[in-house]
């Protein structure tokens, strides 16, 4: 009887050790936009820059590359301040921004999602093959989102980044 018990402890022991075995840690990237999940033993660099488009906005970028053919980029967009190129016309350029900005919350506050704060790709100029982008809605939210990627590429652990 005991051997029968000891046998079937064993078993189970290995069932359970075969199956921890067969899980892949991931870094899932749950966004307003999509989820994106890779395993943190494939990135191979997580990086982060700001660039300047069209004069007119400012782009902080989360690239995170895999040895795969995929590269993800995340990425908050701001609006350059207008400058007056005379001081007396700033404080207009002001109160027109601040009218702007109240626009805004009226059109998210009726429900609607203002097409600004989504991916816009215009194809075939900006496809890029084999990227997926995704846009965050705060710069906060996307320096939290490149630390969790390189904390969890360097620990190769289970890793969940949500934003609701």
């Amino acid at each position: 009887m005991k051997k029968l018990l000891f046998l079937s402890t064993l078993l189970l022991l290995t069932k359970v050790a075969v199956h921890a075995q067969a899980q892949i840690p991931v870094w899932r990237c749950e966004l307003p936009g999509g989820v994106f999940v890779v395993d943190p033993a494939t990135i191979t660099s997580v990086s982060t820059h700001e660039y300047i488009v069209d004069g007119i906005a400012r782009v902080t970028e989360v690239s995170v590359a895999t040895t795969g053919s995929l590269i993800a980029r995340f990425y908050y967009l701001e609006p350059l301040k207008l400058k007056s190129p005379v001081g007396v016309g700033q404080s207009l350029l002001d109160k027109v921004d601040e009218k702007i900005q109240e626009g805004t919350a009226r059109v998210e506050q009726a429900g609607v999602e203002p097409v600004w704060k989504k991916v816009i790709k215009n194809y075939p100029t900006t496809t890029h093959a084999h990227t997926v982008e995704y846009r965050l809605d705060s710069k906060e939210q996307l320096d939290k989102l490149f630390a969790s990627a390189v904390n969890t590429w360097r620990r190769r652990q289970d890793t969940t980044f949500k934003i609701p």
